[in-house]
C-alpha cells in the first residue's frame, strides 16, 4: 500500500482511468454505481473470456473452471463457451450449472462428503467426471453404478506437499480432510477398490495442494510424486487442481496461466510422463479475481486517537476473505482514480463486528469522504461466492460489462428474499 495512485495492473484488462472516472468494458463505473447502487460487483467480460481461453489453450481438453471461486449461470455459460469444463463441489453448484444450460458432459463433481443423492444425480445426468475422495464414497458408488449406469472418475490423492500459503487453504499435506494419502498406502488401496466396481472407469488421479500459491516448486514436487506413484498404472489423465495465486496489492506478482501451464508441462516431461497423458488443471481465482471490482459508498468517517475509520455500505458479508485469511486489498476513489492517495484509513464495513475490516490500512485521496464511491479491485474471486446475509444484509447485485454495455446477471437481494424461508 502507498500514497501513489492505484496501479492499473490490478484492474480488469479493459479498465481505463480518467481524471474523474474509470471505465471498465467501455462503461463508466460511476454510472454503474448510480444505476445499480452499492455495494456492487462489476465483472469485465473480456477479462473473464481471455483467462478462460488461456486456460483452455495451455492445458488439455477437460481443464475446468473451479466454480467455487465465483458461480452464477452467466459465469458457467461463459466458461463453457470458451472451452472449459465446470468443476462443482456440491449438489447446489451442480444444479445451477445445469440450469444455466451447460451440458452435464462438461461438469466435474468434487467434494469430500458427497451424499447419496448428489452422486445419484451426477450419474443420472451423465457428468464428465466424479473425483472420488474417500472409501465411503467408493461404497456408495458401488451401489449406484453398473453396466447400465456407468461413470468416469478420477481418484483424489494427497501428495504430502505443503504449499506456501495460508494454512486454511493448504490441501496437499498429510493432515487434510481431502483425498487419499499416497504415503500411507490409502491412495493405492483406493485405486484398487475403484477398479473392482463394475461400471466405474478410472482415468487417473487428481491432486490439489492449496490456493493463492505463487511458488511453482510445490507444483513441480507434486508432479514428480504423482508421476512416481502412477508410473505403472497406464492412466490417460492427470489433474493438478488449481491454486495459482494472483496479485492483490502493489508489490505482488504471479505467473500467468500460460506460464503456469508451461511449467507444469515441463515438470511432467522431466518426471518422465508420456506425451499422450492429458494434463489437466482447475483454475478459479486466476480466471475471475482480476476481472472483478467491488463498489461501495462511504457512509461515515470516524477519526479516533489511533487512526481514522472509514465505513462503507458493505463489508464482511460480501468479502469475508480479510476476516478469514487476513487477505490484503487496495482501494481507490472512482471519481479521482489518478489522484495521489495520502489519506490513510481503516476501511470497515457496516456489520456489528469489530473484525468487520475490509482493508486494515487503505490509502485514499485526501478529499475522499462521506458519499464518495470507492472501489476495491481484484475482488472477482471468493467475494460473491462466499457472501452471507450476516446482520440480515441482502447480497449485492452482479453486473457484467462488455463493449460499452452493462447487463445485470444477479439482482440485488431484497428483504422479501431474506424473509422467504420463514414458516
Amino acid at each position: 500500500m502507498s500514497a501513489e495512485p492505484i496501479l492499473a495492473s490490478l484492474l480488469p484488462d479493459t479498465a481505463t482511468l480518467h481524471d474523474r472516472d474509470v471505465e471498465v468494458g467501455g462503461v463508466s463505473v460511476r454510472d454503474l454505481a448510480a444505476t445499480f447502487g452499492t455495494p456492487l460487483f462489476v465483472y469485465d467480460e473480456a477479462t473473464l473470456r481471455s483467462r478462460c481461453r488461456e486456460a483452455a489453450s495451455v492445458f488439455d481438453d477437460g481443464v475446468a473452471f473451479a466454480s467455487k471461486s465465483f458461480l452464477c449461470g452467466a459465469m458457467a455459460r461463459l466458461a463453457f463457451e470458451e472451452g472449459l469444463c465446470i468443476d462443482v463441489a456440491t449438489g447446489g453448484e451442480l444444479d445451477i450449472v445445469l440450469r444455466s444450460g451447460v451440458p452435464a458432459s462438461r461438469v466435474i463433481l468434487h467434494g469430500n462428503n458427497k451424499s447419496h443423492d448428489e452422486l445419484e444425480r451426477a450419474i443420472a445426468v451423465g457428468v464428465h467426471r466424479v473425483v472420488v475422495d474417500n472409501f465411503e464414497e467408493i461404497e456408495r458408488l458401488r451401489s449406484l453404478v453398473g453396466p447400465d449406469s456407468p461413470l468416469d472418475c478420477l481418484v483424489r490423492v494427497t501428495p504430502g506437499v505443503e504449499a506456501h500459503t495460508h494454512e486454511y487453504v493448504r490441501t496437499g499435506q498429510e493432515d487434510t480432510k481431502f483425498g487419499f494419502s499416497v504415503a500411507s498406502g490409502d491412495a493405492r488401496r483406493a485405486l484398487s477398490n475403484v477398479r473392482e466396481v463394475p461400471g466405474l472407469t478410472l482415468h487417473g488421479v487428481h491432486a490439489h495442494i492449496g490456493s493463492q500459491i505463487f511458488d511453482i516448486d510445490g507444483f513441480r514436487a507434486t508432479m514428480q510424486i504423482l508421476a512416481d506413484f502412477t508410473r505403472d498404472d497406464d492412466f490417460d489423465e492427470l489433474c493438478l487442481g488449481g491454486g495459482l495465486g494472483v496479485p492483490y496489492v502493489a508489490g505482488e506478482s504471479a505467473l500467468s496461466l500460460t506460464e503456469w501451464g508451461d511449467a507444469i508441462r515441463d515438470a511432467a516431461r522431466q518426471a518422465g510422463l508420456g506425451a499422450n497423458l492429458r494434463l489437466l488443471a482447475e483454475p478459479g481465482r486466476a480466471i475471475v479475481a482480476q476481472a472483478g471490482i467491488t463498489l461501495y459508498r462511504v457512509g461515515a468517517v470516524k477519526p479516533v486517537a489511533q487512526r481514522t475509520y472509514m465505513a462503507v455500505d458493505g463489508g464482511m458479508s460480501d468479502n469475508p476473505r480479510p476476516v478469514l485469511y487476513g487477505s490484503g486489498y487496495e482501494a481507490f476513489d472512482v471519481a479521482q482514480p489518478l489522484a495521489e492517495r495520502p489519506q490513510r484509513v481503516r476501511l470497515v464495513g457496516k456489520h456489528c463486528e469489530s473484525g468487520d475490516v475490509l482493508i486494515d490500512e487503505a490509502w485514499l485521496p485526501a478529499s475522499t469522504g462521506v458519499d464518495s464511491v470507492i472501489a476495491t479491485p481484484v475482488t472477482g474471486a471468493y467475494g460473491y461466492s462466499m457472501a452471507s446475509n450476516y446482520n440480515r444484509v441482502p447480497r449485492p447485485p452482479v453486473v457484467f460489462v462488455a463493449s460499452g454495455t452493462a447487463r445485470e446477471v444477479l439482482r440485488r437481494e431484497t428483504f422479501d428474499d431474506l424473509a422467504r424461508l420463514e414458516v
